[in-house]
């Protein structure tokens, strides 16, 4: 089975994003493949999936922005900002209102400094800092710019516990986004109750939106019925974004081997590069001088 583009997979609870890559390449019988953007295992939601000459552009979709979907509890602190971690602090939520939740939620809206969570899959000497955390062991993290660009309260519902509240929003962010520090945060500022996330999915990639997710069954019948090219996506489509050059014929030749070529395109950006005869070659970078420089192509 041939396969070769992007699956956008809706990930389910309680597998792990290594995991469910695994699953679905045996599914393809494929191997090279790989995954952008890594879901904890509680988190649901779209996870790309890309696959043979895909796999060069999937640092593209890392870079990408996002958008969830989060329940977060507040009123109960736990180790490791989700479901997962032992409860540290539980505290009497007061009964806030719609209006000062929602002002504190657009209070996170803009550029801003976010220190990553001990429970996360960076590295410090070598040594992912989740490693780290589960021997009681804490380091310093620098805070790294990210931006909220939108946050949306959803819900306030009432929770198990008559202390705590429940509260479902949708936020937009940029890459690099921690959900659990966020959500830590919002409890922070919410009169320092305390919070952490009860449940993520995952509802949007760069222009990848949630209508276009397949989950592991609907993959499985997919490839049983031979109808699996239904779901892979062209491997240009994770550049939507992007703007585009379309070559003349001899130019066209000259890039598959390698050579800069000259282009109507001042500026200095990357872009999306298209045959004379339509197709997408791969990816290049406008210089100053109208120059376009190959970066990453698809093999001829």
């Amino acid at each position: 089975m041939t396969v070769n583009g992007i699956i956008l997979l809706n990930k389910p609870f309680g597998i792990s994003s290594n995991g469910a890559l695994k699953r679905v390449k045996y599914l393809l019988n494929i191997k090279k493949a790989g995954h952008t953007g890594s879901l904890d295992p509680i988190a649901t939601g779209m996870l790309p999936l890309c696959f043979q000459e895909a796999t060069k552009f999937s640092r593209f979709l890392l870079e990408a922005n996002k958008a969830y979907e989060v329940t977060a509890l507040l009123g109960v602190t736990t180790e490791t900002g989700d479901i997962e971690g032992k409860i540290l602090r539980q505290t009497s939520v007061p009964e806030f209102t719609h209006d000062e939740i929602n002002e504190v939620l657009n209070s996170f809206v803009g550029p801003q400094m976010q220190v990553p969570p001990m429970y996360s899959a960076l590295k410090q000497d070598g040594q992912p800092l989740y490693k780290l955390a589960r021997q009681g062991i804490q380091v310093e993290r620098k805070a790294r710019p990210i931006e909220i660009f939108n946050i949306q309260l959803l819900a306030i519902e009432p929770a198990e516990s008559p202390k705590s509240l429940q509260i479902r929003f949708r936020v937009a962010c940029s890459k690099g986004t921690y959900i659990r520090s966020l959500v830590e945060d919002i409890g922070k500022r919410l009169n320092e109750v305390g919070a952490h996330v009860r449940a993520l999915h995952r509802t949007e990639v760069g222009s990848f939106k949630s209508h276009l997710m397949y989950s592991l069954e609907d993959i499985a019948l997919l490839v049983e019925s031979n109808k699996i090219d239904e779901a892979v996506l062209p491997i240009e489509h994770a550049l939507n974004t992007w703007k585009s050059v379309s070559l003349t014929e001899s130019n066209t030749v000259f890039l598959k081997q390698g050579q800069r070529v000259k282009v109507a395109h001042p500026l200095a950006e990357w872009v999306k590069i298209f045959s004379h005869e339509g197709h997408f070659m791969g990816v290049g970078e406008t210089l100053g001088d109208g120059w376009l420089a190959p970066r990453r192509l698809l093999q001829a």
